[in-house]
Parts: C-alpha cells; sequence; structure tokens
C-alpha cells in the first residue's frame, strides 16, 4: 500500500507540472474568444462531437484497420479505468471489489474482452510500423518525419499494462480473492490456468507483484503521455472541443490582434499582431493543435504538395512549430528580468525567424508555406481537428503584409487584382463578351435585379475572361435559358472576389475587393431575405460570397451552378435523352467537394445523360486530388517535384477515360494544361478533353433540339 501510495504521489507530481507548463505555454500565445463563445453557446453541438469524433472515433474508422486498432485500444483504455480503480481497491483490500458492480459476471467478461481489443490493437499497430517503415519506404511511409523511437515505447508500455493486469488477475483466480466468476473473464482464467501449478503461495506472491507492477507502469504511462506526442490521449477532446464548426475548412479566419478583428484602417504594425510572425502569435487553440498532433501522418499521406516532391508535410510543418514553441518556452515564460539570465541556446532560440531559410536558421523555410495548395486534405483528414491551412494562412499573411516577402510572380497578379478587378489585367469590358457569342438576350443589370428575375449569375473571373472557361459559362446560360430560368449578370460591374489575394496572404487586397463586391450585390438587390439567389459556377467566387463574405457583413444564399441544373433534371425542366456514349471520370474541385461537402449534384448530371460510363479515380470524394490551382497556386511557379495536376491527370488517365469532367474553371485550366502536356508527350489519346459537367450536359440536349429540328426539316 506505501509503495503503490508514493509511487502514486511522485507519478501526479510530475505529470501535473508538466501539464501546468504547457498550460502556461498554450496561454502564452493569443486569446481566441471567438472559440469560447461558441463552445458556450452551443453546448448540445459540443456534446455531440465528442460523442462522435472522440468517443465514436468517427475519423479515425474511415482508415478501416488501424482505425479499427485504434478504436480498440481508445475504448479498451476506457473500459479498463474500471481495473485501475480495482488494483488501487487492492493495496487496501486484498479482496476489493468495486461497490454494486463489483461482482457482476458481464463486468469480468467486458474487462478481459476488452482487454484482449488492446492486445490486438497494438499487434495491428506494430505490423503497420513495420509495414510503414520510413527507413525503408522514405518519403511514402506516413510516418516519415515521425518520432518513431517514442511511438515503439508507448506501444511496449500498452503492453506491459496488459500483461501485468492479466498476470495479477490470474493470480488473484488461484488465491480466490478474484472479484468475478473466474470463466466470464475468459482471458485471466486463460492465465490462471498457466499459473496455477505454481500453488498458493507464488500465486500469492505474483499478485502483489503484478498488482504492484501494474500501477508502475500505468503511472508511468501517464508521465511518458505528458512529454511525448501521445499527450494527444489528454488534449485531443480539448482541441476538438474548441475546433471551427463544422470544419476549419471553407472560410477562412479573419484576422485577429489580441482576440479582436483587425481593422485596417486602424491597425498599427508596431502594436498590433499581422498573421503569425513568431510562434507566440498563434493562437492558444494553434498552440493546442501544436500539442495534440499525433502524429500519424494521415495529413502528410494526402497532402498533393507532398505527394509530388514538395517540402510540405502539414504533419512535419506543425511538428516544427511545437519544437520550436517548446524550446522558445522558457523565453516565452519567463519575465524580462529573467530573460536575460537564460542559456544562449534559449536566447539562439528566440531570435529565430519563424519563416526563413537555411541562411537565417528559419523555423519553417519559405517554400513550405508557398507550396500549399489549400485544397483542405490535411484538416479532412486530421483525426484530433488540427487546423493547418490556418496556421499557413497567417503565416503568408505576415509575410505579405509586413515582410513583402512572397512569390515573385505574385507580383503582377496582384497588381492585377488592385488595377483591374481580375487576376488577369484585362479590362472590364472584356467581362461581357461571351453573352455576344450566344444566340438569345441575357440580361446585364443596371440597377436593381428584376422582381420576375429569381437568380443573379455570378460569372467570376475565368468563367469570363477564360477561353475554356469561357465554353462551360456559355453551357450553363444556355442550360437555364432552356430550361426557362430568368437570370440576370453583372458584367463589368463584377470584380475577383479576391480570393486568390486572401488565400496568397494580402487581405487587404482582398478586403478592398471584397467591400466593392458587396456593395455590388446589396446594390443589386440581391441579399439575404430578398428572396433572389446567387449562382456561381466558380468553387472559389462560391465559397468566397456564401462563407467569408458574411465576415464582413454581406450575406447571400449562394448556389453552385451544378446544385441548379441537377434540380432542373430532377425537375424535369431539363430533360436530356440523346445518349453520348462516352466513359466519364469526374475530378472533384476541393473547393467545392471537401471545402463545401458538395459531392453528388455533379454526379447526378453526369448519371443523367444517357449512354455515359462514369468511372471514379481511385482518390475522389472527400479523399479526392487536388488540381493544384488552389491557395493562389494557380498564378505562382511550380519549380519543385511533379507538377500536381499532371500528377492527377495520371491518375485519370490510368482509367482510359474519353472525358474528363469536372464544375471548376481553375480546375479546367489546371487538367486541360495537363491533358496537352500528354499530348504532346504522346501519352494521351487526340481526342481526350477536359469540360464542365454543364457542357456534358448541354451536349445531349442540343443533339435533342438537332433532332428535332432534322425531323422538321424532313
Amino acid at each position: 500500500m506505501i509503495v503503490g501510495l508514493v509511487v502514486t504521489v511522485a507519478a501526479f507530481a510530475v505529470a501535473g507540472r508538466r501539464l501546468w507548463w504547457l498550460k502556461r505555454l498554450a496561454f502564452s500565445g493569443q486569446p481566441a474568444p471567438e472559440r469560447l463563445e461558441y463552445a458556450r453557446t452551443h453546448p448540445g453541438r459540443e456534446a455531440e462531437t465528442q460523442l462522435t469524433e472522440v468517443v465514436g472515433q468517427r475519423k479515425l474508422l474511415q482508415w478501416t484497420v488501424p482505425g479499427m486498432a485504434h478504436a480498440a485500444t481508445f475504448w479498451g483504455f476506457l473500459v479498463l479505468l474500471l481495473t485501475i480503480i480495482e488494483a488501487y481497491g487492492a493495496l487496501f483490500q486484498r479482496d476489493f471489489a468495486i461497490p454494486v458492480i463489483g461482482h457482476w459476471a458481464v463486468v469480468g467478461f467486458i474487462e478481459d474482452l476488452f482487454a484482449v481489443g488492446v492486445l490486438c490493437g497494438i499487434s495491428t499497430f506494430t505490423v503497420i510500423r513495420f509495414r510503414e517503415n520510413p527507413h525503408k519506404e522514405g518519403r511514402r511511409s506516413r510516418f516519415f518525419g515521425s518520432h518513431t523511437r517514442a511511438a515503439w515505447v508507448v506501444l511496449a508500455m500498452i503492453a506491459l499494462v496488459i500483461i501485468t493486469l492479466l498476470v495479477y488477475r490470474g493470480a488473484q483466480q488461484n488465491t480466490g480473492v478474484f472479484p468475478y466468476p473466474h470463466a466470464w473473464a475468459f482471458a485471466s482464467w486463460a492465465v490462471a490456468q498457466v499459473l496455477h501449478p505454481l500453488g498458493y503461495g507464488v500465486n500469492a506472491v505474483l499478485e502483489v507483484v503484478f498488482i504492484l507492477a501494474q500501477l508502475a507502469v500505468v503511472l508511468a504511462f501517464l508521465v511518458v503521455v505528458t512529454y511525448s506526442k501521445h499527450l494527444h490521449i489528454f488534449l485531443a477532446p480539448v482541441n476538438v472541443m474548441f475546433a471551427r464548426r463544422p470544419d476549419g475548412l471553407g472560410p477562412l479566419e479573419p484576422m485577429r490582434s489580441g482576440g479582436k478583428v483587425l481593422d485596417f484602417e486602424e491597425a498599427d504594425p508596431d502594436t498590433d499582431v499581422f498573421g503569425i510572425g513568431k510562434v507566440e502569435d498563434l493562437t492558444w487553440k494553434g498552440m493546442l493543435d501544436l500539442g495534440t498532433c499525433t502524429e500519424c501522418g494521415r495529413c502528410q499521406s494526402q497532402c498533393p504538395a507532398w505527394a509530388t516532391g514538395k517540402p510540405l508535410s502539414p504533419k512535419q510543418l506543425i511538428l516544427d512549430l511545437r519544437d520550436h514553441a517548446f524550446a522558445k518556452a522558457p523565453y516565452l515564460l519567463a519575465t524580462e528580468e529573467e530573460r536575460v539570465t537564460l542559456s544562449a541556446d534559449v536566447l539562439a532560440e528566440a531570435e529565430r525567424p519563424l519563416v526563413g531559410g537555411p541562411d537565417v536558421n528559419g523555423v519553417i523555410d519559405p517554400e513550405v508555406i508557398w507550396a500549399c495548395t489549400n485544397c483542405g486534405a490535411c484538416v479532412n483528414e486530421c483525426p484530433v481537428d488540427i487546423e493547418h491551412i490556418d496556421h499557413i494562412n497567417g503565416m503568408r499573411r505576415h509575410q505579405v503584409l509586413i515582410e513583402s516577402a512572397f512569390p515573385a510572380e505574385a507580383t503582377t497578379m496582384l497588381n492585377n487584382l488592385e488595377r483591374r478587378g481580375n487576376p488577369w489585367g484585362m479590362a472590364e469590358d472584356k467581362r461581357a463578351e461571351w453573352i455576344t457569342e450566344l444566340d438569345f438576350e441575357v440580361p446585364v443589370l443596371d440597377g436593381t435585379i428584376p422582381a420576375d428575375t429569381e437568380y443573379l449569375y455570378w460569372v467570376g473571373c475565368a468563367g469570363a475572361l477564360d477561353d475554356r472557361a469561357k465554353k462551360a459559362t456559355k453551357a450553363i446560360a444556355e442550360l437555364l435559358h432552356v430550361a426557362g430560368v430568368k437570370f440576370a449578370v453583372l458584367g463589368p460591374a463584377e470584380a475577383c472576389t479576391g480570393d486568390p489575394a486572401r488565400r496568397l496572404g494580402n487581405e487587404f487586397v482582398y478586403g478592398m475587393l471584397a467591400a466593392q463586391n458587396i456593395e455590388t450585390l446589396n446594390d443589386a438587390g440581391v441579399g439575404a431575405g430578398t428572396g433572389k439567389k446567387v449562382i456561381a459556377s466558380c468553387p472559389h467566387c462560391f465559397n468566397t460570397i456564401s462563407r467569408e463574405y458574411p465576415q464582413l457583413g454581406g450575406t447571400y444564399e449562394v448556389i453552385h451552378h451544378t446544385q441548379l441544373l441537377a434540380r432542373l433534371v430532377a425537375d424535369g425542366k431539363l430533360t436530356p435523352v440523346t445518349a453520348v456514349e462516352e466513359k466519364i471520370t469526374y475530378h472533384d474541385p476541393c473547393f467545392l467537394g471537401r471545402h463545401n461537402k458538395i459531392y453528388t449534384p455533379p454526379r447526378e448530371i453526369i448519371d443523367a445523360v444517357p449512354g455515359t460510363t462514369a468511372e471514379e479515380m481511385h482518390r475522389c470524394k472527400g479523399k479526392g486530388f487536388c488540381c493544384g490551382a488552389g491557395g493562389a497556386r494557380m498564378w505562382l511557379e511550380e519549380r519543385t517535384g511533379k507538377r500536381i495536376n499532371e500528377e492527377r491527370i495520371d491518375e485519370a488517365l490510368a482509367l482510359d477515360p474519353d472525358t474528363i469532367s469536372t464544375a471548376c474553371p481553375y480546375c479546367m485550366v489546371m487538367l486541360g494544361d495537363a491533358v496537352n502536356a500528354k499530348k504532346a508527350a504522346g501519352q494521351a489519346k487526340q481526342t481526350l478533353e477536359v469540360i464542365d459537367v454543364a457542357q456534358l450536359l448541354v451536349r445531349a440536349i442540343k443533339l435533342r433540339e438537332e433532332a428535332g429540328q432534322a425531323t422538321d426539316a424532313s
């Protein structure tokens, strides 16, 4: 009893001291009152999330085998809390049983069942780690860059927890103090059969030794957890609780300083926080992200930048920030007087630039943050709700707004946005040229939208100015016209939504464009509550107008063109009846799919066209692979590794499709460029094309009309 209590007090003291230090470090970051407010005002939503994400292991179970192994281990430890209570009780009373439930046979059975489940789980993890050994697999292993030695230590400790548990329970059965009917606790009973020939005396000794060993291992595990990546056992529920809802995708968060949204007219770069320039510029939620990382590598395995040889690993980014925060902690937690007494190593760590190359000993290499496409695969995969994009974009914001350090080719794009309102710098009147190529009238608004017009079609820069994207724009307009849908466009009054500037990190240019567009949309009379809807054909425009403009007071009902077209087909207002005999594979745009969870409407349109044979690429829907254009990457050079759009096209070519369809002008441009390169190299058939699903649908409609005209002529 004395030994057990002394060890317990010592372990709790060591672990408690570490947790207190971690709490102080987390709160050295910026405030995040919006996270506390959401959790306070949505207790039901938070409880549901804890049940599904933490207890239910929803994200982990998407990876079937490792997910089931983790779930078995997690649920096992929840159940085995009962055995820890029993072990402590046995220190005071040898035949201790938990009051009320202590002799229920089913409890003994469940304890042993989950003990075996934990052993099966860690055996599975062992096999997985051998198969995905980063020393053999290199970058292909999702554990590349993880602290693998610590993982082996933890696996060994978990095994010891279960082994010591079963040995002392088996010995208890042989000494007659086991609280449950023996055969029900089947695993303990099996161990008891092995130990039975040793006799009562030896079993009595084993009982005491292994109860103490059980508690010692559990307490040692407690201490190790607070000093290792398995800290997520404690932090994951907290991080999930304060994560963004429904997830960290879709809109970027507004810039904040001291917990308040930054007002550029009053902000002072000398006193206000502009993005993330130092690790302490992270909010406490950002700091919590760093400590919660499990190093599982799921984010890394799904990252298009990492998959194509870029230096960006979302996991390694978080680990580098975490290691820097821990190394800088003595400086962050010290007073001004105490800082002068700190070691040279700590002071050197405190002076490291957060973003910088090897020449300045930067924590994060600039190429890492500029390689990100903002596709959201990392956030989507993370089982503990780390918000990688927020951290990357925060660092981009500081580099652009304070350091003026960003890829040189982005300068032209930003200048074009400021001067011309579009990334290409084309004249405003060019936005309406596509209308002249149609054989019907498309109203261009000059004032408020008419009462009999339900939709305002937001064409977007690419849809109005890029030759390939204009084909999709005209197809959408034609389909709406055929279906009898009344719509209008803004024409020259439209300007870029600001998405490229914001994703690059230039919040100032974004704010300028957003304010201009919000005023235009409000003047057009399409605000929320007016009964008018905005159609957006570009997922980036869709995401910005529907989910980011509300941060600036502009709230609108926005629908993506695939959603509207699918509904028109379902309602019988568009009826494709002539077969289009083609094998088609659909590419999910990241900002339509992962960011906004719109997967079904485009596929419904493809399925509605007779004759088509749809086949999915193996990376599709929530696990879809990026085209490489997001995060303002469409205007940046791709100098390292394989081009992301070529990687995606190689995946499509493996299916030998006749057509690659998508629902985003950015994707059309990027995938189209990759297809043209493959054709030039003789690696793709010359008839292969990349089109919007609207173009596919209009083919069936046109074929029907042409067939009708031929009949009339005869």
